[in-house]
């Protein structure tokens, strides 16, 4: 069977014929393939195609496609059951790992999604504050949950909308949009409505519309406004949460926030996200608390033992010290290659976590990124595609890397990239 006929039912029976839409490969035209395994860094679709994989599941397979110490404690727990609705010591277990490795957790909630953590974490903070305004940051993307999809990143900037019809316009009011590393004018939102503001929810490192990194002036305000006014700082780690570091992006950027959203990684590929922060925040949460929060399958056996998994693998001696040389090596081959046929490119990298970009310097926010020349990334998303190598596709999305991912391989993709410039 071929991926245009699978991808032409599907549109049939599947709005858009995907279940999420960056999937569909509308931003950069063509048909997308369907994957019929996968194993270590690589993809094969039902064709029989085999791709190098820079997606890794949007980040959540660090340790690599099918791990068999993953795969083998999830055929012990399956075969234990899948769901009990009640609580297990896998839960406690995993909870105990995610507060010993980030040192601002110190209790912790496990729920199913990103978007899930997202909403249950802001209605935590405007809870505990008692306030009512939360400041995001122009294309930083938060889950779909009605009030972040706000000036939003990712699949809603691949689409061309900063906004979703179905969102009621008194739950955006309660937004209040900021430009990322703009400290002026982070402060100006502060100083006019900073009495009602509950949190501050920030990428880290914004992965969203593509890798932007934070300046050390903003990450600076954003700390000093937090304690000023009496508002949560809220850090959005389900990208980079146990991607760019063992402790996440915030133990490289000497944050220390309120709460802490984690998913990807910590779910090692299963459905998996959390939250959490300072326990007399996290204390308003029900049952001690007023600020209510539930979910028939949170903390599922499944899914907490292919986090709990995961997160074992990953605090191997020097694993991240392999992931970001290989993370580097890739960015500076392409960069290297791209300037050898005086291609406008640049590149950058946190841990596993990288960024490629069609323009002559590094992007510091939204408008920067929209410089970018998207037709450039289109055809060289095509061209690497044709020759087995599946980086996102859109130019706003930033790309992975896996332990697996070898020297070897990413020479292979870097010699793909020369030909495909070549070509140009």
């Amino acid at each position: 069977m071929l991926n245009a006929e699978i991808f032409d039912t599907a549109k049939h029976i599947i709005p858009g014929g995907v279940n999420s839409p960056v999937r569909s490969f509308a931003s950069v035209g063509g048909t997308p393939f369907f994957t019929a395994r996968a194993k270590d860094c690589y993809l094969y679709d039902i064709e029989g195609k085999e791709y190098i994989d820079y997606v890794c599941s949007w980040g959540a397979n660090i340790a690599g496609h099918a791990h068999p110490t993953i795969s083998k404690n999830l055929a012990t727990a399956i075969a234990c059951g899948l769901s009990f609705g009640t609580p297990t010591l896998l839960e406690v277990e995993l909870a105990k790992q995610i507060c010993a490795l980030v040192p601002s957790i110190e209790k912790v909630r496990l729920v199913n999604s990103g978007t899930e953590a997202v909403m249950s974490a802001i209605r935590l903070a405007r809870g505990a504050a008692n306030r009512d305004y939360i400041v995001k940051f122009n294309g930083c993307y938060h889950g779909h949950c009605d009030s972040m999809l706000v000036s939003a990143g990712s699949g809603v900037i691949t689409f061309g909308t900063s906004n979703s019809a179905g969102v009621p316009q008194p739950f955006a009011a309660n937004t209040l949009v900021a430009e990322y590393n703009d400290v002026a004018g982070l402060t100006a939102i502060f100083e006019e409505h900073g009495d009602n503001i509950a949190g501050i929810i920030f990428e880290p490192y914004a992965g969203n519309m593509n890798l932007v990194c934070p300046t050390n002036e903003f990450i600076d305000c954003l700390n000093n406004l937090s304690r000023q006014y009496g508002a949560l700082l809220i850090c959005d780690e389900v990208m980079t949460g146990f991607r760019v570091a063992l402790g996440g992006a915030q133990s490289l950027l000497a944050i220390d926030p309120h709460i802490t959203i984690l998913g990807k990684v910590v779910g090692g590929g299963m459905p998996l996200a959390a939250f959490g922060g300072k326990a007399e925040i996290m204390d308003y949460l029900a049952p001690l608390g007023t600020v209510y929060q539930a979910g028939t399958l949170a903390g599922n056996p499944i899914a907490v033992t292919s986090g709990l998994t995961n997160l074992q693998l990953i605090q191997q001696p020097d694993f991240y010290v392999q992931l970001s040389a290989y993370a580097q090596y890739l960015t500076h081959g392409l960069s290297e290659v791209a300037h050898q046929y005086n291609i406008e490119f640049c590149a950058n990298s946190v841990g596993g976590l990288f960024g490629i970009y069609f323009q002559r310097e590094l992007p510091q926010n939204l408008a920067q990124v929209n410089r970018a020349n998207a037709e450039l990334f289109k055809r060289f998303f095509h061209g690497m595609l044709a020759k087995g190598v599946f980086f996102a596709p859109s130019m706003f999305e930033g790309g992975f890397i896996c332990i697996k991912h070898s020297e070897q391989v990413i020479d292979k993709t870097i010699s793909c990239a020369r030909e495909v410039f070549a070509s140009w």
